[in-house]
């Protein structure tokens, strides 16, 4: 009897497996080199987006890609179905990375402007002349009411932190909290109570600004917060996301002097 017979065929399999590890990988790079390349300069962040976009859609063929030569792979030389699998896992991550980010940013409101203070809201100063609006990036000004109402419904838990505190001190305190979360502070205003500093989100690279007021407020002290956007028309959360942490770090440093919030 021809032994031959016996053998696994390379058929289809086999070469669809390598296709579908191939597509994997090259989604899956897409998908990642999107947000380092825009934080390194090498384009803008609607390209790094794009770049992810593309990368789930490859995602998605190699999934299809995967399926069907797992399906051929039991006719197939071995190692096949390995491929196969690789492909799979690969072109799945490729495609839930972006599906997630995506997902997070329909459950928030299109806004890139979050602050405490909804009728003053803190000025931002020191970064104009960083935001150049004639190439579309945001303005430093608030848009009022429009995206007020949006905040208050999304993220009501964003209010001013009272200090038991002398002004003076409170601005002391923001200053170090501003300082431990590691943002570049541009300016110190003791005389106003005023801080501005700019944070840079760690994947896109992405510059928020952030501006800090103290004000006397009934024998203490309020801290108003402010965080901007320079570019994209929605923050996914991340201005919001900020003030938390900023809060939670003001708190922390001044666990006995937080007052009962108005």
């Amino acid at each position: 009897m021809n032994d031959t017979l016996d053998r696994p065929s390379a058929g289809p399999g086999r070469p669809l497996a390598l296709l579908a590890l191939a597509l994997g990988a090259a989604a899956l790079v897409l998908v990642l080199i999107g947000g380092p390349g825009t934080r390194m300069g090498w384009w803008d962040f609607r390209t790094g987006f794009k770049l992810m976009k593309y990368g789930a859609q490859l995602g998605i063929a190699a999934i299809v890609v995967a399926v069907v030569a797992a399906a051929l792979a039991r006719r197939a030389r071995r190692g096949a179905l390995a491929f196969a699998v690789a492909g799979l896992l690969l072109g799945a991550m490729a495609f839930y990375l972006p599906w997630s980010f995506r997902r997070q940013a329909m459950r928030v409101p299109p806004i890139h402007d979050i602050t405490t203070d909804f009728v003053n809201p803190p000025e931002i100063l020191a970064s104009r002349a960083m935001r150049d609006t004639t190439q579309g990036m945001n303005s430093w000004v608030y848009e009022g009411d429009s995206i007020a109402a949006k905040q208050r419904r999304a993220y009501p838990d964003i209010r001013p932190v009272m200090l038991s505190l002398p002004p003076d001190d409170a601005y002391r305190a923001a200053l170090k909290a501003a300082r431990d979360m590691g943002w570049r502070v541009l300016r110190e205003d003791a005389a106003g109570r005023r801080i501005e500093a700019v944070d840079q989100t760690r994947w896109y690279g992405f510059k928020d600004d952030v501006a800090i007021r103290v004000t006397p407020a009934s024998g203490i002290s309020r801290v108003d917060v402010r965080s901007v956007s320079r570019v994209g028309g929605s923050d996914v959360g991340a201005n919001a996301a900020r003030i938390r942490k900023y809060v939670a770090k003001l708190k922390g440093n001044n666990p006995d002097k937080v007052a009962d919030e108005q």
